[in-house]
């Protein structure tokens, strides 16, 4: 189809939201937008803008409309997952990261600046156990100076796009288990933080994005319940923290008051906390490791 019988780019997302909506996304509006600024390179307020005129819809908008209707995750389409600060190379072999896991990350910014005041800690070390894209530990490495960023990550497709991330951050990304990750640096980390793959075995995700293109092993826990790499990056973080060192673990809404009381049983953390995410739900559990602050 020539330029002049494009749709107006205002029609063209109108079909598109409703044809999105159609297939069961979620966000249909957005994600038409989203796609058309995409292929404009414009910014998304100036691209509504355009929507007020008569500007004609991009070129191959209707092609990457059919591709999200078919549940390709958006973030696959665009190669973009945007997290915090961060813009984040994706595509498949790799998580996509959620908006929920943000405040996993201010968890982690926030005792570091409480830490820092109260230790003189100015070049804090962190640890990211399973990084997957890199989310937690670019986002870390960005927003606080002077800490001494680590990564670890098994998958070979998942380490490839942290690579792509996380090396212009100076985030230090070795490809390995978290279960027995960095021996060399046992009691040397003031934080480490872990999103692990933490869903049961027979818990098949309702959605397709998740289902059918997030990597089974950035989804599956170990185990009927889900629960054995959460164990084992809670014990990886034992083996890895200072006395006084700080560990954070997402999870889901249901696993919470299991993890707590796993952390508690153990004797090696104390001041365990769960922590609620922006909507609400039991996001991720928290806990010092017993011994004198460093």
């Amino acid at each position: 189809m020539t330029e002049g019988t494009r749709p107006s780019l205002a029609d063209a997302i109108r079909e598109a939201t409703s044809t999105l909506a159609d297939a069961g996304v979620p966000s249909p509006r957005i994600d038409a937008e989203l796609l058309a600024e995409h292929l404009l390179g414009v910014g998304l307020g100036r691209m509504r803008a355009l929507m007020l005129g008569d500007t004609p819809a991009p070129e191959g908008y209707q092609e990457l409309i059919a591709e999200r209707a078919r549940r390709i995750p958006l973030q696959h389409i665009t190669g973009v997952a945007h997290f915090r600060y961060l813009e984040l190379a994706v595509g498949p072999g790799v998580f996509i990261p959620r908006p929920e896991t943000e405040s996993v990350v201010q968890l982690v910014i926030d005792r570091l600046k409480e830490t820092g005041r109260l230790q003189g800690m100015a070049h804090p070390k962190v640890v990211d156990l399973g990084t997957g894209s890199g989310a937690i530990a670019g986002s870390i490495a960005h927003e606080v100076p002077g800490a001494e960023v680590h990564a670890v990550e098994f998958s070979e497709f998942a380490h490839a796009w942290a690579a792509r991330n996380l090396l212009p951050l100076g985030v230090h990304l070795i490809r390995g288990d978290l279960r027995d990750a960095l021996p060399a640096h046992n009691g040397t980390f003031d934080v480490v933080v872990s999103n692990p793959p933490y869903i049961p075995a027979e818990a098949i995700p309702n959605e397709p994005e998740v289902a059918l293109h997030d990597p089974p092993e950035a989804l599956y826990g170990g185990g009927a319940d889900g629960m054995e790499l959460p164990t084992a990056a809670a014990a990886s973080a034992a083996r890895l923290l200072v006395p006084g060192g700080y560990f954070v673990m997402e999870h889901a809404e249901v696993q919470a008051g299991w993890i707590a009381a796993m952390l508690e049983r153990s004797g090696l953390w104390d001041a365990v906390t769960t922590h609620r995410d922006l909507n609400g739900k039991d996001r991720a559990t928290s806990a010092v490791l017993a011994g004198p602050a460093a």
